[in-house]
């Protein structure tokens, strides 16, 4: 042991970890820019991250210039996007059936997502290539997150991608309003978020006048006739509850 309590391993980890963390500052230094500051890893939680920071930049190279892609994705409209049958299989565990008897699909041949156009492809493979650098960057750039929030958000529910799910979800809860508070209610239903649906039941009933007197909302109707019900039915219990309170005082 080395200096307990703070040091608790041995010399031989101790001395690993040491040339773990060189190694990688080294190799910062020498692909890094100049102006960058030296010693980047102070820890191996540092290494960790920057490992995993690296895989991501490689995997979102290798998207960009159509490194060795082996599969294509045909979206709603435009042209179809090249990708990587081996990615897709580890990040989506329902690609898995393209390797299946009778669903494999040869290389030149592309498989259709017919949710997505193809700007909302390209965002959705951003992710998959990217992973938290992508999230990190949606954060970042609200303009294109509100843009795409609803077709990420669906797309993640029907492949199984529960991060990205959960990513949308918590900026569809920091975002309502009276604007969008109709298209997160019906992405919350299909999606069957629970939590969700109730704090946007919650917010129409609050904001009844805005929404349900708006152009917006006679579509909404004619395509959710059971979420108009259950409006309806939140705005009679919400009514109800007033009115008992104000009987009580």
């Amino acid at each position: 042991m080395l200096r307990p309590p703070r040091n608790t391993i041995c010399l031989t980890c101790y001395e690993g970890a040491r040339s773990v963390i060189s190694f990688i500052n080294k190799l910062h230094t020498a692909h890094g820019s100049p102006d960058q500051k030296p010693n980047l890893c102070k820890t191996l939680e540092n290494v960790s991250k920057w490992v995993h920071n690296m895989n991501e930049v490689g995997f979102s190279v290798a998207l960009r210039d159509k490194i060795h892609t082996d599969i294509l994705l045909q979206p709603d409209d435009g042209p179809p996007v090249p990708a990587h049958r081996a990615l897709l299989a580890i990040r989506l565990e329902i690609f898995n059936i393209l390797d299946s008897d009778g669903c494999k699909a040869p290389p030149n041949n592309a498989i259709k997502l017919p949710e997505l156009n193809h700007e909302e492809l390209e965002s959705l493979l951003e992710f998959m290539y990217h992973g938290d650098l992508f999230a990190q960057c949606l954060y970042t750039n609200k303009e294109k997150m509100n843009k795409h929030i609803y077709s990420l958000s669906l797309a993640a529910d029907k492949y199984g991608i529960s991060y990205l799910q959960k990513l949308c979800e918590r900026h569809m809860h920091k975002s309502l309003s009276s604007a969008n508070a109709l298209d997160v209610l019906e992405v919350a239903d299909v999606c069957s978020s629970l939590t969700l649906r109730e704090n946007a039941l919650e917010y129409i009933v609050k904001n009844m006048h805005d929404i349900i007197f708006s152009n917006k909302y006679d579509t909404f109707a004619l395509k959710n006739p059971h979420l108009c019900v259950q409006i309806s039915r939140a705005s009679l219990m919400d009514d109800k509850r007033n009115s008992v309170v104000r009987e009580c005082y």
